[in-house]
């Protein structure tokens, strides 16, 4: 039997699970995978290429259900891109990184869901202050940008913030369906899921990197600047990059200074790099989660996998606890569990 939470009834969806908007990663083709099998595809607005944008929403326009998502900085600069994005008439639209109420009032009175990503309860009170529909509380294990706080620790305390006002997301570190499982056991009403994600036939990265997804194990990424700086980028504290470690980043790790210094430099290489997918240079942006990635499947297998195994993991526990209490002994003779 499907899950039903209450972000599977608020987005009036199958499954709850969302596709992460991962800059060009997430396509049109990999977000009308997820949501065809569905769960939520969430398309990635990334850094704001507006002709892309344009074309990949054109390709969701009239498609439902779908959402679209940005990093807030983004639109601060381009404020047309959310134009751009209604339009398509998305279900929902996601803010990650800075403050979403610029922006809030345009989304919902177009009709769309407020979705924002968030690291910590002050973030969490911006973003329902603003009028957040949903919140996705990211743990550090995520793949990309991301902040400190563990999926285990930011989850429930996002989840006890918001005292059930809204529908709580975890994401980071999730591939399978024992961690959307264990995740709803810390109250969670669904996941969010980029790297796995990542590496399926619909997402627009290149063969090499998603074999490199598969390939690789936990200890394989890393979190830091030196890929942000290596595209003279410079986030603010208390954001970093998660990344697969390649050797660009061996060589730089620890000459960081001396990296910020000759940024022009590095950032012609670097993007000489990625142009021609040397990915020894060039970032594979992932996730703890690589180590239980083994396939590069179609997404619409991802979904259905992770679906059932935390459907047969959920009604293992509740039988469980049922036959308990079957079993256990007469009120003067002892407790009981519950649930």
């Amino acid at each position: 039997m499907p899950i039903t939470t209450p972000l599977t009834e608020l987005l009036g969806i199958k499954h709850p699970i969302l596709s992460a908007p991962m800059d060009t990663i997430a396509g049109s083709r990999l977000t009308r995978a997820v949501s065809g099998a569905g769960g939520f595809g969430i398309l990635g607005g990334g850094y704001g290429d507006r002709a892309r944008l344009e074309a990949e929403t054109r390709e969701l326009k009239g498609f439902a259900p779908f959402g679209i998502g940005f990093i807030t900085w983004s639109l601060a600069k381009q404020p047309e891109l959310l134009d751009i994005a209604l339009d398509a008439e998305p279900q929902a639209v996601m803010l990650s990184f800075g403050d979403p109420a610029p922006f809030a009032p345009r989304i919902t009175t177009r009709g769309a869901r407020l979705i924002c990503q968030v690291q910590s309860e002050d973030m969490a009170k911006q973003a329902l202050d603003a009028g957040a529909e949903i919140l996705i509380a990211q743990g550090t294990e995520a793949g990309g940008h991301g902040a400190s706080r563990t999926t285990v620790d930011i989850v429930p305390a996002i989840v006890d913030l918001a005292a059930g006002r809204v529908p709580v997301v975890a994401a980071g570190g999730i591939a399978d369906g024992r961690g959307l499982a264990a995740m709803m056991m810390l109250g969670a009403s669904g996941v969010l899921i980029g790297t796995r994600f990542y590496a399926s036939v619909e997402a627009n990265g290149a063969d090499e990197a998603k074999q490199r997804i598969r390939d690789a194990d936990s200890n394989d990424t890393v979190r830091g600047v030196i890929v942000d700086w290596s595209r003279s980028l410079f986030w603010p504290a208390p954001f970093t990059a998660r990344t697969l470690v390649n050797d660009h980043i061996k060589s730089w790790t620890g000459r960081e200074v001396e990296l910020m210094q000759r940024a022009g430099e590095v950032a012609a290489a670097y993007a000489a790099a990625r142009a021609a997918c040397n990915f020894e240079v060039a970032a594979v942006f992932a996730g703890e989660a690589v180590g239980l990635i083994h396939d590069i499947p179609p997404a619409a297998e991802i979904v259905e996998r992770i679906a059932i195994e935390a459907e047969q993991l959920l009604a293992g526990r509740r039988n469980s606890v049922t036959a308990a209490q079957s079993s256990s002994p007469s009120p003067g003779g002892g407790g009981s569990l519950r649930m």
